[in-house]
Parts: structure tokens; C-alpha cells; sequence
């Protein structure tokens, strides 16, 4: 076992007070699988449910963690699965309501983001994918503190066009829609290639569907 000297100790405090040596998110990752439902409010209610009773100790228990060692966790953000994945199975819901849902569970938990408003279409469109796109816009303007994402392409797939087209569509309206915001709605929403299932980083962050639940 290595014996720290005083060099060590001395080099780990200036990294902390001088060089700003922080964890710079924590990201907890909800599967929203199970909170399918062909009724749109009964989701919405599921989905709120289940954010606050799985995340409501996060960030107390995170900011334990920061204190015991002394390092700074400066974020604390939600990841979910990706939303279109919930509209599919309610064809007459609104995507905006689902946004408002998880807005609501994450200021209820007091964390700083909450990723998944999004959807994965980089080899075509599925049930609730063209839905939950065109409702970006609105989503990001009417929600404080929910992120979104959408996959276009994969190396193994290629792009989808049609996808590109649509995102950049969204991108112009939600700068319309946020403009009195210094068009913050942009800043909450990403277009990726070749996006990982475990993402934990905003505003990108989803639990893609082969991550398993927290519980």
C-alpha cells in the first residue's frame, strides 16, 4: 500500500483550490419503458411518478457524497428513455404534454437538466418519431430545464436524410420560438451521429432502450 507523502497531499489541495478540480456532473439514467400507456395523461402521470420516487434522494445523497471527500459535483441531470418510444403506443397524445411532465418531475427532484426528449432515426421513422420531432420546437419553449436529442445516422445505417431535412427545420423554429431567450432552445437540443445508448451528457443525455432500470 502506498503511503501518501506530504508532496501528494499538498498537490491535491492546490488542484482543488487553484485548478478548480471538480466532478463535473452526476447523471442518473431512469428507464420510462414501463410507463407506456395508450392514454397520454395516464403516461405523463407514470412518467412524473416514477422520476420522483427514483431520483427524489439524488441530489442529497450526491451532495453527501461531495462533502465526505471533499470534492465539488457541480451538476446533477436525469436521463431518460428517449420519449418517441412512449408516443408510439398513444397515437392521439401530445408530445409537448410528455415535455412538461418530465419538466416538472425534475425541478420536483431539484436536479439541473433532464435528458431523453428525443428520438433514434437513424434507419427510418417509427410510431411517434415525426411527432415528437415537429413538437421540439414548442417543447423546448414552454419547459425550463428539459433537453433533446435526435439521432440521424450511424456509421453501420448511413444518415437519413429525410431526418436531416425535418431537424433542420426544428432547429430554425425552436431559435424562432426562443428568441426572446437569447434562442436558449438551441442550446437544449442536439443532432447526433452515431449517438451511445449510455449518454450522460447534456444536452444529448438519454438511457437508450438496452440500459437497464435503476431500480
Amino acid at each position: 500500500m502506498r503511503i501518501l507523502n506530504s508532496g501528494d497531499i499538498l498537490e491535491t489541495i492546490e488542484m482543488l483550490t487553484a485548478e478548480n478540480l471538480d466532478v463535473r456532473t452526476v447523471t442518473m439514467g431512469i428507464s420510462l419503458l414501463d410507463c407506456i400507456d395508450p392514454d397520454g395523461d395516464k403516461a405523463c402521470e407514470k412518467i412524473y411518478n416514477k422520476i420522483v420516487r427514483l431520483a427524489g434522494n439524488l441530489v442529497p445523497v450526491v451532495d453527501g457524497i461531495s462533502a465526505e471527500y471533499g470534492v465539488p459535483i457541480v451538476n446533477k441531470r436525469i436521463s431518460v428513455t428517449p420519449i418517441a418510444m412512449l408516443l408510439g403506443a398513444a397515437p392521439d397524445a401530445d408530445p409537448v404534454a410528455y415535455a412538461k411532465a418530465l419538466d416538472r418531475a425534475a425541478k420536483a427532484v431539484g436536479v439541473n437538466f433532464v435528458g431523453g426528449f428525443g428520438a433514434l432515426v437513424h434507419k427510418g421513422f417509427s410510431a411517434g418519431d415525426k411527432r415528437l420531432i415537429k413538437a421540439i420546437p414548442q417543447a423546448l419553449a414552454e419547459t425550463d430545464i428539459v433537453c433533446s436529442s435526435v439521432n440521424v445516422g450511424s456509421t453501420k445505417s448511413g444518415i437519413n436524410m429525410d431526418a436531416v431535412r425535418l431537424m433542420g427545420q426544428v432547429v430554425r423554429e425552436t431559435a424562432e420560438l426562443t428568441k426572446d431567450n437569447m434562442c436558449m432552445g438551441d442550446a437544449k437540443l442536439v443532432v447526433f451521429c452515431n449517438a451511445p445508448e449510455d449518454n450522460p451528457f447534456m444536452a444529448g443525455a438519454f438511457h437508450g432502450p438496452g440500459e437497464p432500470d435503476c431500480e
